[in-house]
């Protein structure tokens, strides 16, 4: 998409100069303080190039400094170029310390102002990523996101991580509860102590006792010698009971007991063995409607749900989606040494279309298989097993105006059903100021939207 600058000058000569000078970029203008601010809360451009011999008092920079000083503090990360007289550096150095990028003086190069603009432009948007990568690696690095929904949990996640508090991990299937579990353990006072995970849907139900508690020497056919279980092997450090919700009733009181007292005792065996361990559990399972059916212990599931967080789906994290498909396509291209290095538009949207109903562990089987099938160095939806979106869903028109006015108003009700018709989430949402929003539904004719606010 074309970036948007905005020029703010009340010669006509200038705009006219400016606007042949950045061909490549969408340019707005303005030419008072009123205008200047209704096309920054408009089109939130990264640059703008601002005169500072404004009227009501041209031969001043009076009122260009007030702009200047409205726009940092309305869009502080925009970077405003100021343009001076030629003798008047003074208050461009003046504007400089109000905040502003850089400064020109007339008479206008073009060469000079496009690379300018270029670089100021450049800045922001490494800026803008920064911040983002901040977001995302802050805190619990293994966490990939940059989505509310998702940081909202790492953020509990990360208060939570100093505690031995017992943690209950909850959220459908593939989500990545054990990447959670991983780095609440790796974050926490024993992350130089083990991380013992255990799936307790994946051993049979004979066998699970023995493989958390472990057992002594005869205490069944085949026990030839004394084993520890994995509770005593994440001894000082974290154990994850991943699917609790599986583990047999008859087992859940002995693990009731060991998370109460913290002593276990093996397979065949009398001793009682002091265990020091963090404990956190993950399901996905309703485990209230299973305490309600009681084919889950209430106690248990209000001793190993002291904590718990929610991890939501992959569907509803809608921003991390292409975030987190170049994260594992950059994984898995160095593992595959595969020559794809990106994602068609179409493939983009297929992804963004998508529902996930397997979540993260599907986009990573998706990815793992497109890397290696990929003809080029361009994903397509093929090769993700995807269908392209229908073309049927897109606007007809080639017009830019008219596919922007169709893509505003769309995302618009898609943010206002998410946040409960909430205006103020929705604008949140949207990244927008709620005056910019009602602009919006006023522009767009949205009169559902604004007779229910």
């Amino acid at each position: 998409m074309t970036d948007t600058i905005l020029v703010v000058d009340d010669d006509l000569g200038i705009q006219k100069q400016l606007k042949w000078s950045l061909t490549d970029y969408n340019v707005v203008f303005a030419d008072d303080h009123t205008s200047a601010i209704a096309q920054l809360r408009r089109f939130e451009p990264k640059v703008v190039t601002l005169d500072l011999g404004l009227p009501p008092d041209p031969a001043n920079a009076s009122e260009g400094l007030r702009i200047l000083h409205d726009i940092i503090a309305l869009a502080p990360r925009t970077k405003v170029i100021v343009v001076t007289g030629n003798s008047d550096k003074q208050n461009a150095l003046k504007a400089i310390d109000f905040g502003a990028y850089d400064f020109y003086q007339k008479p206008i190069d073009s060469d000079t102002i496009k690379l300018l603009v270029n670089r100021a432009l450049n800045l922001s948007k490494l800026e803008h990523e920064n911040s983002i990568l901040s977001r995302t690696r802050s805190g619990m690095s293994r966490i990939v996101g940059n989505s509310e929904a998702i940081q909202k949990v790492v953020r509990r996640a990360e208060k939570i991580a100093n505690t031995d508090i017992s943690t209950l991990l909850l959220g459908e299937s593939g989500t990545g509860k054990e990447v959670f579990a991983r780095s609440i353990h790796e974050h926490s006072p024993r992350k130089d102590k083990p991380f013992v995970a255990i799936n307790c849907a994946s051993i049979p139900e004979n066998l699970l006792e023995s493989e958390l508690f472990g057992y002594e020497k005869g205490a069944f056919t085949g026990a030839n010698k004394t084993t520890i279980g994995k509770i005593e092997t994440a001894q000082g450090g974290t154990l994850f009971l991943d699917e609790i919700g599986d583990m047999p009733i008859g087992l859940q009181a002995k693990m009731l007991r060991f998370l109460q007292e913290r002593v276990i005792e093996r397979v065949g065996g009398r001793n009682e063995i002091p265990v020091d361990i963090r404990v956190i559990c993950a399901t996905h399972r309703d485990l209230q409607a299973m305490v309600a059916q009681e084919t889950f212990r209430e106690d248990l599931y209000y001793r190993v749900g002291e904590m718990p967080i929610v991890i939501p789906p992959l569907r509803e994290r809608d921003q991390d989606i292409i975030l987190l498909a170049r994260t594992f396509l950059n994984i898995y291209r160095e593992e595959f040494k595969a020559k794809a290095k990106s994602f068609s538009e179409t493939a983009v949207n297929a992804m963004l279309a998508h529902k996930w109903p397997g979540n993260i562990r599907e986009m990573q089987n998706k990815l793992k298989s497109a890397v290696i099938m990929a003809e080029g160095s361009v994903i397509q939806p093929d090769d993700l097993g995807l269908m392209p979106v229908d073309a049927h869903d897109e606007p007809e028109t080639l017009n830019l105006r008219e596919v922007r006015e169709i893509a505003e108003s769309r995302a618009i009700r898609r943010a206002y059903q998410k946040a409960d018709k909430n205006m103020s989430k929705t604008a949140e949402l949207l990244g927008v100021t709620r005056p910019t929003l009602y602009s919006l539904i006023d522009k767009y004719h949205m009169e559902d939207i604004k007779s229910s606010d």
